[in-house]
């Protein structure tokens, strides 16, 4: 038992460095054409940020059930503790490589990835639930086309809407929105993100046999949410970089239209339970705007080389959380 409840203890401080990692890396998504068009100063913008996402975290618990039982069922997995820390450290390690080259990739991908890979080393392919991981990654593919869609329509719409009118006075009144919109924006991103690392710890729990159901207690939701709350607070001026300067020139009016598009997107995916890519909806969102103003004025080579990083982000975590289970299972198991 005391075994059991060290590998738990481990469990839970790998989970919510995830979150923690996870705030700083994805903050930059939530507030980046915020910063970008200076409509509040990086400081305010991720204080801001980390008091919204602590309050998203705590809204919904729906996601976290999702992540806790759709990809495999953890009271069959014989070490899902171990699983569990594995694909911890290879969504962590993908995740800090990332951050380091400032490469807006998926932290929701590398979890994901991970907890499969994982898996599938510990008990084959049987034991993951394909339908459920499958239906996972769809939506973690088509929520960022529905996200181009809704940036590219909403910016065709303010386009007619504003045309001819001064730009200066549209860019001021823009500016103010955009504190509202980014703040609705770091809510959206607690409601989804932080779940992941709760479901990631309720999965140990249900493995572990300290709980038979996936409900998430209160503790695992105060705790992940003030995780990611702590990492926002440190922010990610690297990606806020890429994001807001690397792909076009943003304008007030621009990180409005992408705000409200990828928000969208993101509490529509909170409400029916289904995990997304804060980071994927958000970019996608940017260069669907980045389209509707000007074709010509997106720089395509920086969104091809985001692309890439999402297509690999999946493969690469599998694969190191399932070296790193074989490893954990020679020496430990």
């Amino acid at each position: 038992m005391n075994g059991i409840y060290f590998v738990m203890s481990l469990v839970v401080f790998l989970s919510l460095a995830f979150d923690f990692i996870n705030g700083f890396h994805d903050t930059a998504n939530a507030i980046a054409t915020m910063v970008s068009t200076r409509a509040l100063t990086p400081r305010l913008a991720i204080l801001m940020a980390s008091v919204m996402n602590f309050v998203g975290a705590l809204s919904f618990t729906g996601v976290a059930k999702t992540i806790g039982g759709g990809i495999a069922d953890p009271a069959k997995l014989a070490h899902g503790e171990w699983v569990v820390i594995a694909a911890l450290l290879g969504a962590i390690a993908w995740n800090l490589l990332t951050w380091r080259f400032g490469i807006p990739s998926s932290s929701s991908h590398a979890l994901i990835g991970g907890l499969a890979g994982a898996v599938v080393a510990s008990a084959g392919f049987g034991e993951l639930n394909a339908g459920g991981f499958m239906n996972i990654v769809k939506g973690l593919i088509f929520s960022p086309l529905l996200a181009f869609g809704f940036g590219f329509a909403l910016m065709r719409v303010l386009k007619r809407l504003f045309a001819g009118s001064n730009p200066h006075t549209v860019n001021r009144k823009f500016r103010a929105c955009q504190v509202i919109t980014g703040a609705v924006q770091a809510f959206t991103h607690g409601t989804n993100d932080a779940q992941k690392g709760m479901g990631i710890i309720t999965f140990a729990l249900v493995s572990a046999k300290l709980q038979d159901n996936l409900e998430v207690p209160l503790w695992v939701k105060i705790s992940a949410a003030a995780a990611m709350a702590l990492g926002t607070s440190f922010g990610g001026m690297r990606i806020i970089r890429t994001l807001g300067t690397k792909i076009f020139k943003i304008e007030p009016i621009n990180g409005f239209a992408a705000d409200i598009g990828s928000a969208s997107v993101i509490f529509g995916a909170t409400l029916i339970h289904f995990p997304v890519s804060t980071t994927h909806v958000i970019t996608s969102s940017i260069l669907g705007v980045g389209s509707a103003k000007r074709f010509s004025g997106v720089k395509w080579d920086t969104a091809a080389r985001i692309v890439v990083s999402w297509l690999i982000t999946i493969p690469i975590a599998m694969t190191l959380s399932a070296v790193i289970y074989e490893t954990i299972s020679v020496l430990f198991l």
